[in-house]
């Protein structure tokens, strides 16, 4: 069987290329040697970074760059202006089956769009969407849209429901994940137009929809899966990235008040990581753009290099779990059904 191949945008991201070199041989390394990386940028600043690093029997390769799509570059502009940027290159190794996945941790519209554009979407899929992880009191769940499409109709978030309710089955071993609707109440007749007629559509599909779900049953773990649009998910995303450092904050400030609060602090210090550990976004390395031709992982800009290395073995996961195809089976059975029930 042939070794799988992830291409990484190595000039991607606030640190790049030092953070995705150093992270992108963490993976390989940590796997066993059991996949290819093939790093994309500019080739002399990536074997500088390279030279940093113990790296004698990992199997990667070098594909050169003369550009970058920066953080401030407009997603879709950059993509045509900058045909031989690394985002781009590594994209199209992908679509050219060079490459098994791509990951990168730059300008997530220009990843997102990259994605779109030149691997294409998936059958049946009318927009593709961006997932995010959420920590619960039971363990973890997938919120979609995290940011990809700031209006949907009802249509987009049926099928958001169910790219996400795969997703969590085939990465996370979750048997018939249950799917929840983010609204402004549990009651059916609750929400405006687009809220409403999306609760039709997951319940009259044979799917494992429980119903209106509220912004306070996120971190409960009400549900596997929650749906919104990207709007509303990119800010429940970005207040729950803050939540760890609000949070390390104010227990600075309740140890400076006395010896015995810094005492009970550190006491408690271990305990206290552990617990903060499950929302740190280095632990889950990016998000899937699901509903595309490939595989594409979103990585934060400031990603460390265990983010980056997550990251790679995030995609490597999803190459090999054949996530997509997947997706197109159940977006064309629930057509099926569709179909057939207006018969």
């Amino acid at each position: 069987m042939e070794r799988l191949n992830v291409a990484i945008d190595a000039m991607g991201g606030d640190f790049a290329p030092a953070n995705e070199v150093a992270g992108g041989l963490q993976a390989p390394r940590q796997s066993g040697n059991s996949f290819h990386l093939t790093f994309v940028g500019d080739e002399s600043a990536i074997r500088q970074e390279l030279a940093k690093h113990q790296h004698e029997g990992l199997s990667f390769s070098v594909v050169h760059a003369s550009q970058v799509i920066t953080m401030h570059d407009a997603p879709t502009a950059a993509l045509k202006q900058k045909k031989d940027s690394s985002l781009a290159i590594a994209m199209d190794l992908h679509k050219q089956g060079k490459a098994d996945a791509c990951v990168s941790a730059g300008n997530t519209g220009a990843v997102l769009s990259a994605s779109t554009l030149i691997l294409g979407r998936i059958k049946g899929v009318s927009r593709p969407t961006i997932g995010t992880f959420f920590p619960t009191e039971s363990g973890f769940c997938l919120v979609v849209d995290a940011g990809a499409n700031v209006d949907s109709r009802p249509q987009h978030l049926f099928e958001f429901g169910v790219m996400g309710s795969i997703y969590m089955k085939l990465m996370y071993g979750k048997e018939n994940p249950s799917i929840g609707l983010l609204n402004v109440g549990e009651e059916e007749t609750k929400g405006n137009e687009v809220a409403l007629e999306t609760h039709k559509r997951f319940k009259n599909h044979p799917i494992n929809f429980k119903g209106n779900i509220e912004g306070r049953d996120i971190l409960k773990g009400t549900t596997d899966v929650v749906v919104c649009d990207g709007f509303v998910g990119n800010i429940i995303l970005k207040f729950g990235e803050s939540v760890p450092n609000f949070l390390k904050a104010k227990l600075k400030a309740y140890a400076k008040r006395s010896f015995w609060n810094l005492l009970m602090i550190a006491m408690m210090r271990g305990p206290l990581r552990a617990a903060l550990k499950d929302m740190d976004y280095e632990e889950y390395g990016g998000v899937p753009v699901l509903g595309v031709n490939g595989v594409s992982i979103i990585g934060h800009g400031s990603s460390s290099p265990k983010a980056i290395k997550n990251m790679v073995l995030k995609a490597v996961e999803t190459a090999k779990r054949k996530v997509n195809t997947e997706i197109l089976d159940a977006l064309a059975r629930q057509a099926n059904a569709s179909v057939t029930s207006k018969q």
